[in-house]
Protein backbone atom coordinates (compact mmCIF):
# COMPACT_ATOMS: atom_id res chain seq x y z
CA UNK A 1 0.00 0.00 0.00
CA UNK A 2 1.28 3.41 -0.96
CA UNK A 3 0.21 6.77 0.24
CA UNK A 4 -0.42 9.59 -1.78
CA UNK A 5 -1.58 12.29 -0.24
CA UNK A 6 -1.00 14.58 2.50
CA UNK A 7 2.56 13.12 1.52
CA UNK A 8 3.61 10.39 -0.38
CA UNK A 9 5.32 7.14 0.76
CA UNK A 10 5.36 3.36 -0.51
CA UNK A 11 5.03 0.20 1.77
CA UNK A 12 3.29 2.21 4.07
CA UNK A 13 3.23 0.72 7.94
CA UNK A 14 0.86 -0.37 10.42
CA UNK A 15 1.67 2.53 12.82
CA UNK A 16 1.43 4.87 9.85
CA UNK A 17 -1.55 4.18 9.12
CA UNK A 18 -2.80 4.34 12.99
CA UNK A 19 -1.02 7.47 13.07
CA UNK A 20 -3.16 9.09 9.81
CA UNK A 21 -6.45 7.58 10.97
CA UNK A 22 -6.13 8.49 14.97
CA UNK A 23 -7.84 11.90 16.53
CA UNK A 24 -7.36 13.57 19.22
CA UNK A 25 -11.27 15.15 19.23
CA UNK A 26 -13.49 13.69 21.52
CA UNK A 27 -16.30 12.63 20.63
CA UNK A 28 -15.34 12.06 17.35
CA UNK A 29 -17.49 9.96 15.12
CA UNK A 30 -16.50 8.03 12.38
CA UNK A 31 -17.59 6.13 9.94
CA UNK A 32 -16.43 3.57 7.21
CA UNK A 33 -17.64 2.30 4.09
CA UNK A 34 -17.02 0.43 1.05
CA UNK A 35 -18.30 1.90 -2.40
CA UNK A 36 -18.35 1.04 -5.66
CA UNK A 37 -16.85 3.63 -8.26
CA UNK A 38 -20.28 4.25 -8.93
CA UNK A 39 -22.21 4.41 -5.59
CA UNK A 40 -22.96 1.28 -4.66
CA UNK A 41 -22.81 0.26 -1.06
CA UNK A 42 -23.56 -3.51 -2.13
CA UNK A 43 -22.40 -6.14 -4.90
CA UNK A 44 -25.28 -9.12 -4.72
CA UNK A 45 -26.63 -7.86 -1.37
CA UNK A 46 -23.33 -7.48 0.89
CA UNK A 47 -20.29 -5.20 1.09
CA UNK A 48 -17.87 -8.50 1.19
CA UNK A 49 -17.53 -8.31 -2.71
CA UNK A 50 -16.52 -4.76 -3.15
CA UNK A 51 -13.52 -5.30 -0.32
CA UNK A 52 -10.22 -6.51 -0.72
CA UNK A 53 -7.07 -7.05 1.89
CA UNK A 54 -6.24 -3.60 2.05
CA UNK A 55 -9.70 -2.79 3.04
CA UNK A 56 -9.99 -5.32 5.76
CA UNK A 57 -6.35 -4.13 6.86
CA UNK A 58 -7.41 -0.37 7.27
CA UNK A 59 -11.32 -1.85 8.60
CA UNK A 60 -9.38 -3.58 11.16
CA UNK A 61 -7.11 -1.10 12.45
CA UNK A 62 -9.42 1.30 12.55
CA UNK A 63 -11.47 -1.18 14.57
CA UNK A 64 -8.21 -1.03 17.12
CA UNK A 65 -8.90 2.79 17.51
CA UNK A 66 -11.95 2.82 18.84
CA UNK A 67 -13.75 3.12 22.13
CA UNK A 68 -16.67 1.61 20.82
CA UNK A 69 -18.37 0.27 17.28
CA UNK A 70 -21.83 1.39 16.34
CA UNK A 71 -23.56 -0.41 13.53
CA UNK A 72 -27.25 -0.67 12.77
CA UNK A 73 -29.69 -3.83 13.25
CA UNK A 74 -29.92 -4.79 9.39
CA UNK A 75 -26.35 -4.38 9.21
CA UNK A 76 -26.01 -7.20 12.24
CA UNK A 77 -28.35 -9.14 10.40
CA UNK A 78 -26.95 -9.22 6.98
CA UNK A 79 -23.37 -9.03 7.88
CA UNK A 80 -22.73 -11.08 10.93
CA UNK A 81 -21.53 -9.54 13.99
CA UNK A 82 -20.96 -12.24 16.45
CA UNK A 83 -17.87 -13.38 18.51
CA UNK A 84 -14.71 -11.15 18.91
CA UNK A 85 -14.38 -8.02 16.59
CA UNK A 86 -10.70 -7.44 16.64
CA UNK A 87 -8.16 -10.11 16.57
CA UNK A 88 -5.72 -11.38 19.15
CA UNK A 89 -3.35 -9.08 17.36
CA UNK A 90 -5.01 -6.04 17.66
CA UNK A 91 -6.11 -7.00 21.61
CA UNK A 92 -2.45 -6.99 22.61
CA UNK A 93 -2.51 -3.62 20.98
CA UNK A 94 -4.91 -2.10 22.33
CA UNK A 95 -3.89 -3.56 25.57
CA UNK A 96 -0.42 -2.07 25.47
CA UNK A 97 -1.80 1.32 24.40
CA UNK A 98 -3.72 1.44 27.73
CA UNK A 99 -7.23 0.56 26.30
CA UNK A 100 -9.48 -2.18 26.92
CA UNK A 101 -8.89 -5.61 24.58
CA UNK A 102 -11.93 -4.82 23.22
CA UNK A 103 -13.44 -1.68 21.73
CA UNK A 104 -17.45 -1.89 23.56
CA UNK A 105 -20.25 -2.50 20.72
CA UNK A 106 -23.57 -0.64 20.04
CA UNK A 107 -26.17 -1.17 18.19
CA UNK A 108 -28.87 0.61 16.69
CA UNK A 109 -32.53 -0.83 16.76
CA UNK A 110 -35.50 1.99 16.40
CA UNK A 111 -38.25 -0.72 16.79
CA UNK A 112 -36.02 -3.17 18.75
CA UNK A 113 -36.11 -5.80 15.89
CA UNK A 114 -33.26 -7.90 17.41
CA UNK A 115 -34.35 -10.92 19.85
CA UNK A 116 -32.97 -11.59 23.10
CA UNK A 117 -31.87 -15.13 22.03
CA UNK A 118 -30.10 -13.33 19.19
CA UNK A 119 -26.41 -14.76 18.47
CA UNK A 120 -24.47 -11.26 18.86
CA UNK A 121 -26.07 -11.22 22.54
CA UNK A 122 -25.21 -14.80 22.95
CA UNK A 123 -21.18 -14.63 21.66
CA UNK A 124 -20.09 -10.95 22.03
CA UNK A 125 -17.04 -10.44 24.00
CA UNK A 126 -18.18 -7.53 25.66
CA UNK A 127 -21.31 -6.33 26.89
CA UNK A 128 -24.03 -4.62 24.27
CA UNK A 129 -25.83 -1.29 24.79
CA UNK A 130 -28.88 -1.12 21.72
CA UNK A 131 -30.07 1.86 21.57
CA UNK A 132 -34.15 2.20 20.03
CA UNK A 133 -37.05 4.08 20.42
CA UNK A 134 -39.20 1.49 21.95
CA UNK A 135 -40.71 2.07 25.66
CA UNK A 136 -38.63 0.12 27.58
CA UNK A 137 -40.35 -1.28 30.93
CA UNK A 138 -38.10 -3.39 33.27
CA UNK A 139 -39.62 -6.80 32.21
CA UNK A 140 -38.44 -5.95 28.64
CA UNK A 141 -34.87 -4.92 29.66
CA UNK A 142 -34.76 -8.06 31.54
CA UNK A 143 -35.70 -10.12 29.13
CA UNK A 144 -32.41 -9.62 27.31
CA UNK A 145 -30.59 -10.54 30.41
CA UNK A 146 -27.63 -8.88 31.99
CA UNK A 147 -25.36 -8.61 28.92
CA UNK A 148 -27.34 -6.18 27.45
CA UNK A 149 -28.24 -2.42 27.80
CA UNK A 150 -31.06 -0.85 26.20
CA UNK A 151 -31.18 2.62 25.97
CA UNK A 152 -34.10 4.94 24.72
CA UNK A 153 -33.21 7.61 22.58
CA UNK A 154 -35.16 9.55 20.01
CA UNK A 155 -38.69 8.94 19.33
CA UNK A 156 -40.38 6.42 16.96
CA UNK A 157 -41.38 9.00 13.94
CA UNK A 158 -37.97 10.57 13.92
CA UNK A 159 -35.81 7.46 14.86
CA UNK A 160 -33.28 6.96 17.14
CA UNK A 161 -31.45 10.14 17.79
CA UNK A 162 -27.91 10.70 16.81
CA UNK A 163 -27.19 13.27 19.01
CA UNK A 164 -28.05 11.78 22.01
CA UNK A 165 -26.94 8.41 21.27
CA UNK A 166 -23.29 10.18 20.59
CA UNK A 167 -24.22 12.06 24.20
CA UNK A 168 -24.73 8.98 25.65
CA UNK A 169 -21.70 7.31 24.60
CA UNK A 170 -19.29 10.36 25.02
CA UNK A 171 -20.76 10.31 28.84
CA UNK A 172 -19.72 6.67 29.30
CA UNK A 173 -15.98 7.43 28.00
CA UNK A 174 -16.38 6.02 24.46
CA UNK A 175 -15.42 9.29 22.65
CA UNK A 176 -14.10 7.98 20.04
CA UNK A 177 -17.22 6.01 17.76
CA UNK A 178 -16.61 3.97 14.91
CA UNK A 179 -19.71 3.68 12.42
CA UNK A 180 -19.62 0.67 10.09
CA UNK A 181 -23.47 0.90 8.94
CA UNK A 182 -25.78 0.52 6.77
CA UNK A 183 -26.42 3.52 4.68
CA UNK A 184 -29.04 4.45 6.49
CA UNK A 185 -27.70 4.90 9.89
CA UNK A 186 -25.09 6.86 8.10
CA UNK A 187 -27.28 9.56 5.94
CA UNK A 188 -29.18 10.07 9.67
CA UNK A 189 -26.27 10.91 11.32
CA UNK A 190 -25.20 13.36 8.02
CA UNK A 191 -28.67 15.01 8.02
CA UNK A 192 -27.96 15.26 12.29
CA UNK A 193 -24.42 17.14 11.09
CA UNK A 194 -22.93 14.44 13.55
CA UNK A 195 -20.28 12.62 10.57
CA UNK A 196 -16.47 14.03 12.13
CA UNK A 197 -14.88 11.57 9.61
CA UNK A 198 -16.10 9.51 6.48
CA UNK A 199 -13.10 6.50 5.34
CA UNK A 200 -14.43 5.71 2.37
CA UNK A 201 -12.35 2.71 0.06
CA UNK A 202 -13.30 3.29 -3.31
CA UNK A 203 -13.45 -0.21 -5.31
CA UNK A 204 -12.94 0.23 -8.84
CA UNK A 205 -15.68 -2.04 -9.69
CA UNK A 206 -18.54 -0.91 -11.49
CA UNK A 207 -22.23 -2.86 -10.58
CA UNK A 208 -25.48 -0.40 -11.54
CA UNK A 209 -28.97 -2.40 -10.52
CA UNK A 210 -30.36 -1.65 -7.28
CA UNK A 211 -27.52 -1.62 -4.78
CA UNK A 212 -28.21 0.80 -1.99
CA UNK A 213 -25.99 3.96 -2.09
CA UNK A 214 -23.49 4.05 0.97
CA UNK A 215 -25.77 6.93 2.27
CA UNK A 216 -29.37 6.53 2.40
CA UNK A 217 -31.83 8.78 4.16
CA UNK A 218 -34.89 11.17 3.22
CA UNK A 219 -33.28 14.42 4.33
CA UNK A 220 -31.06 15.69 2.51
CA UNK A 221 -27.86 17.38 3.92
CA UNK A 222 -25.10 19.36 2.45
CA UNK A 223 -21.59 19.60 4.15
CA UNK A 224 -18.13 19.98 2.99
CA UNK A 225 -15.14 17.44 4.39
CA UNK A 226 -11.36 18.10 3.29
CA UNK A 227 -9.41 14.79 2.10
CA UNK A 228 -6.89 13.90 5.46
CA UNK A 229 -5.56 11.21 3.76
CA UNK A 230 -5.48 9.39 0.70
CA UNK A 231 -3.60 5.73 -0.16
CA UNK A 232 -3.79 3.60 -2.81
CA UNK A 233 -3.11 -0.16 -3.53
CA UNK A 234 -4.51 -2.21 -6.69
CA UNK A 235 -6.47 0.25 -8.37
CA UNK A 236 -8.49 0.57 -4.79
CA UNK A 237 -8.38 3.90 -3.14
CA UNK A 238 -8.46 4.39 0.73
CA UNK A 239 -9.86 8.09 1.56
CA UNK A 240 -10.35 9.72 4.97
CA UNK A 241 -12.33 12.98 4.74
CA UNK A 242 -12.62 14.86 8.00
CA UNK A 243 -15.56 17.68 8.25
CA UNK A 244 -14.45 21.47 7.64
CA UNK A 245 -14.55 23.24 11.53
Amino acid sequence: MRALLPESSIDVTDEQLLDRYNSAQRPFVRFNFVSSIDGSAQADGLSAKLGSEGDQRIFALLRRLADVIVVGAGTVRAEGYEGDLVSEQDQQWRLAHGRTAHPALALISAGLHLEPTAEIFKQSAVPVMVFTTVDLSDEKRDSYGKNVELIQVGSLEEGCDPKEIVEQLNRRGLGFIHCEGGPHIFGQFAAAGMVDSACLSYSPVLVAGEGMRISAYSQQTFQRFSLNSLLEEESMLFCDYRINQ
